[in-house]
């Protein structure tokens, strides 16, 4: 698996970019300009000339001081206004006119947001296409499944005496921050249902992946009212500490690490008051059964290892194989990883590509030196060879129970195979495992699978059959158990999560069902709303 990066003169004209040196950033509706310090961008990709490589600078974006940060958070909460906003006051239907507004908007910037997406972090040409399109996909699902909930809402309940209307509110503030790998669609996946229940957002876009969204600021600014969202640049401890230590965030929406989160959220002096929803780490495991029909079976949990350079929590991250499929199971992996191209993003069919964070091939070099130092082997050839930011991928082969990468998540190109004896060795490292977000298995026998399924649902979220880890469909629930997650994520499950059951209660009296109808026929109530009167 050769692979060398690119001289400019080689790249397509379509493809090419100039760079982009972002001052705009969206403040109390409007699209302001920062003259302070500012933070480069630097693109995975390096450039050939004359024999040297040199990495490619993309542009660069505001960084932040507190006193611009507070600013921020003041027009969130002046927008807010502890609930009295035209925003927290607005109608369903108001907010969804907001959204497809700026989904309409959106649509207008694709090419220069796939384009980003290629550049910034390496998302292959097919993959950006597809990030994009299942963004605006989950967008106009939330928007169905607003829908469908405000019309199960409407209708009045009688229990014991008291009738009363249930529906749901917004919390407050919402702190977003989203993730690198999916900078757009999983940063939309909290900060969509949050504006969509009536919330305000502050939003900070992932380390990387910032310049993607800058296309979107005008967007935002165009579709949603003054205040509503606002944008948060720079260093973590700079901008996102006195944040937190305001008090004033009501909930913090973020995917990463469990450590940044804990680091974060412990910032918040009242823990009672903030509701976290959290996407963090995963260890996912394959299990591969005695049955395996590994024909079937090799393409898919290939893509699922690597797929994305392994840059994905729903990665399968460690797999376990029979002893006595070890061999066969090895030789059909590398066979089919073999086939798979390595190259720039926007090559046709390429599948592997350049690491975005800094650093990282230094820390995945590390951790297969760990791996190595404790007896096993990288097998396929090339595997674990750095060229800068890239890294070719790296089949380990027999990995002990010892080795760092047993049990880090390695979020990289690195296969962890370990062989085993008896099944109970791999529901043991389910058990003990400080994540549990899914895992895959693969097998025929029912009667072993079923019984599998039953121990596995009580340690993880998701069990596959016969299929990589996933996210999708959107509307499943997305979440985790131990440090893998906290709250869950579907289009409709989001919904929820950003917002709290409130409800409106009178005795089951004629004057008091007279008050009702009374409000309900003047229309003097958003939340009081509904075609049947009580």
């Amino acid at each position: 698996m050769s692979f060398s990066f690119p001289k400019l003169e080689s790249i397509p004209e379509k493809f090419r970019i100039l760079p982009i040196h972002q001052k705009r950033f969206l403040l109390d509706g409007e699209l302001k300009v920062w003259e302070g310090k500012m933070e480069k961008v630097l693109s995975p990709i390096h450039l050939e000339e004359n024999g040297k490589l040199t990495q490619v600078l993309l542009g660069s974006y505001p960084s932040f001081d507190e006193r611009q940060a507070m600013a921020a958070l003041e027009s969130c909460l002046n927008a807010y206004r502890q609930g009295s906003g035209d925003w927290p006051q607005s109608t369903t239907e108001q907010r969804i006119g907001a959204i497809e507004r700026f989904t309409e908007l959106m649509m207008g910037k694709k090419e220069e947001i796939i384009k980003l997406l290629m550049w910034e972090i390496g998302k292959t040409h097919a993959d950006s296409i597809k990030e994009f399109e299942r963004t605006v996909e989950y967008i106009r699902d939330t928007i169905d499944a607003l829908r469908e909930m405000e019309a199960a809402s409407s209708q009045f309940v009688y229990e014991k005496g008291i009738v009363a209307q249930i529906k749901r509110a917004p919390y407050g503030v919402v702190l977003c921050m989203g993730p690198f790998n999916y900078p757009l669609n999983e940063t939309f996946c909290t900060l969509i249902p949050a504006l969509a229940m009536g919330n305000t957002v502050l939003f900070k876009p992932a380390k990387f992946g910032v310049l993607l969204l800058e296309p979107l600021l005008e967007c935002f600014q165009q579709a949603f009212p003054k205040g509503v969202i606002n944008t948060l640049y720079g260093d973590g401890a700079t901008v996102v500490s006195p944040i937190m230590e305001s008090g004033k965030i009501d909930v913090f929406a973020f995917i990463g690490s469990s450590t940044t989160a804990n680091l974060i959220s412990k910032k918040h002096p009242k823990l009672n008051r903030l509701r976290s929803v959290l996407g963090l780490n995963a260890k996912n495991p394959a299990i591969l059964l005695e049955d395996c029909d590994i024909d079937a079976s090799i393409k898919e949990i290939v893509s699922g290892s690597l797929s994305y350079n392994g840059q994905r929590c729903t990665a399968l991250k460690i797999i376990f194989v029979p002893e006595s499929k070890a061999e066969e199971f090895t030789s059909k992996y590398l066979k089919v990883l073999s086939e798979w191209k390595s190259g720039m993003p926007w090559e046709k069919d390429v599948l592997l590509t350049p690491l975005p964070e800094e650093g990282k091939t230094k820390w995945l070099s590390e951790l297969l030196q760990d791996a190595t130092d404790k007896g096993a082997k990288i097998i396929n050839a090339n595997g674990g060879e750095v060229t800068e930011s890239f890294m070719s991928p790296a089949v380990l082969f027999p990995v002990s129970k010892d080795s760092r990468i047993y049990k880090e998540e390695q979020f990289g190109p690195i296969v962890p195979i370990v062989p085993y004896k008896s099944i109970e060795e791999t529901l043991d490292y389910v058990r003990i495992s400080d994540m549990g977000q899914q895992a895959s298995l693969f097998g025929k026998d029912p009667v072993i699978l079923g019984k599998l399924v039953d121990l596995l649902v009580n340690q993880v979220a998701r069990v596959n059959l016969n299929a990589q880890c996933q996210r999708g469909p959107d509307r499943f629930p997305f979440t985790g158990r131990k440090d893998s997650a906290d709250g869950t994520l579907s289009v409709t499950d989001a919904l929820r999560v950003f917002s709290i059951r409130s409800l409106v209660a009178a005795k089951e009296e004629e004057g008091s069902k007279e008050i009702l109808r009374s409000i309900l026929k003047t229309k003097s109530s958003r939340f009081l709303n509904t075609d049947s009167l009580p």
